[in-house]
């Protein structure tokens, strides 16, 4: 299995802890939950389940119930249940699942893997209740057994099982949140399917698909990037066409709002204010909302953050997906998917500017690498975005890609740039520079200084500005771990 040493490591650590254990795993939609938990226990799971997608056309709501039953019964039947009557109730198939793991016991440890377990939560189903009686009443008290329950609707899990207040309050042993793949893992993924693919069209494949394995166990060899593009998300058979609306109306039970307010926030690099994002979507600001941002941001979507030099009212919602903001930004505007669009256009000006930003995105997903490359791993830091918009004086705007403000006085100004060779810094851009630094000293306390420093694919070229940016940061330091 590719990366995920240390998440292997945990859960075989707690696969021997001797005692009962409740795991919650969450993450992603595509991230590789599921992969985790078979590749880590294979051969060593006594029951499992995956709930029912809710995205059927056609399923009515009063069935939905009945249809998650009876695909637990079969479950149950499979995996060594005599032949029953099915369950009727939640209540009834987690005793059925109890009686079936008493049949089995043979005094070793019991794996229970339920998976897409937020799926099995249908409305008035019960099936909260059950699964509290189920785990209070029987598997907490048996050493032997280990529940896994995994989920891609992140806000449920969180809110029904590891913040729970009722029943399953604190009942959670381990929580594991799973992350997409860094650079480095995705470049190791990519040697392991034997595709050979270079750093820089690596970097380029994850401001596309954003690390998550699943889309990129799709690439095809003896392909470039550009036709791997094109076949997965512009032909007209393309694999990925329709798994932007699946996101959605898999992970979320308010699907509609919820690309609603993704599409907003692609609109803006920088991201928007709650009041913002009210205004424009002319939503109520209410607690549906926090909880719709607190979904997204629980399912890796979207980040909040305060920009620098400004308060907590001031904090952005902004979009980090870049799945999401690739499909919003050149996927979603074709009308018809039939023909190839990124190999015709993978040199224009409009793909050209779109890396710069991009390359933004991928630096903000690596921020752990960033500050070993600069020395400052175990300094304590924050990091924004900050930009000043243009005010009634007519005094220019100005904008920062990113903030690393440092506990040992240092601020260090980040500038991204997404070059096929090494950067030069030439005389206009020399002055923009000078100008945001004095513009920064103006807002740091006194005993603090700005560095400026560069992160780049391939280095800066020596001249007479050069010395403008202290620190250079290239490609090859986001690849290590």
């Amino acid at each position: 299995m590719v990366g995920r040493k240390q998440e292997t490591q945990e859960l075989n650590n707690i696969y021997s802890s001797g005692k009962a254990e409740l795991v919650a795993i969450y993450g992603r939609r595509r991230v590789g939950k599921t992969y985790l938990v078979d590749e880590t226990f294979k051969n060593r799971i006594t029951f499992r389940h995956a709930g029912l997608s809710p995205v059927e056309e056609g399923t009515k709501e009063g069935n939905t119930l009945k249809k998650q039953l009876e695909h637990f019964y079969f479950s149950l039947q499979l995996q060594g249940m005599p032949k029953s009557h099915r369950p009727q109730t939640w209540l009834e198939a987690f005793f059925m699942l109890e009686q079936l793991l008493q049949s089995k016991d043979n005094g070793e440890r019991q794996v229970v893997f339920l998976d897409e377990l937020p799926w099995l939560d249908t409305p008035g189903s019960g099936f909260i209740t059950a699964f509290e009686g189920f785990w209070n009443t029987w598997a907490c008290h048996r050493s032997t057994i280990m529940v896994v329950v995994c989920g891609s609707a992140n806000s449920w899990i969180l809110d029904k099982l590891i913040d729970n207040h009722g029943g399953l309050y604190n009942r959670v042993t381990h929580e594991l949140k799973l992350e997409p793949f860094t650079l480095s893992e995705c470049k190791e993924f990519f040697k392991y399917n034997n595709l050979v693919i270079s750093d820089y069209d690596i970097v380029q494949s994850y401001m596309i698909f954003g690390g998550i394995p699943f889309y990129l166990g799709y690439f095809e060899r003896g392909l470039s990037l550009a036709q791997n593009v094109d076949k997965l998300l512009f032909l007209s058979n393309a694999k990925l066409k329709d798994e932007y609306n699946r996101l959605f109306e898999s992970g979320f039970k308010n699907p509609e709002i919820m690309k609603s307010i993704v599409n907003l926030l692609s609109q803006l690099n920088a991201g928007f204010t709650r009041k913002e994002i009210v205004e424009k979507l002319k939503i109520t600001d209410s607690g549906h909302l926090s909880k719709y941002l607190k979904a997204l941001i629980a399912s890796d979507f979207v980040i909040e953050y305060v920009p620098f030099g400004l308060g907590k009212r001031e904090t952005h919602y902004k979009l980090i997906d870049s799945f999401c903001k690739f499909w919003l930004k050149f996927v979603n505007e074709k009308e018809n998917l039939d023909s190839a669009f990124w190999q015709p256009n993978v040199t224009s000006n409009q793909i050209n500017s779109w890396r710069g930003f991009a390359f933004e995105n991928v630096c903000f997903n690596h921020i752990k690498q960033i500050k070993n490359a600069l020395g400052i791993s175990g300094v304590i830091t924050t990091h924004s975005a900050w930009s000043k918009r243009p005010d009634e004086t007519g005094e220019k705007g100005s904008q920062i890609d990113l903030l690393i403000s440092r506990n040992d006085n240092v601020v260090n100004m980040c500038e991204m740039k997404f070059y096929s060779e090494e950067f030069c810094v030439n005389k206009d851009y020399h002055e923009t520079l000078i100008k945001r630094q004095s513009l920064l000293s103006t807002m740091i306390p006194k005993k603090s200084v700005v560095h400026g420093t560069l992160i780049t694919t391939y280095g800066l070229t020596y001249n007479e500005y050069s010395g403008d940016f202290i620190n250079t940061i290239t490609m090859e330091d986001l690849f290590k771990d």
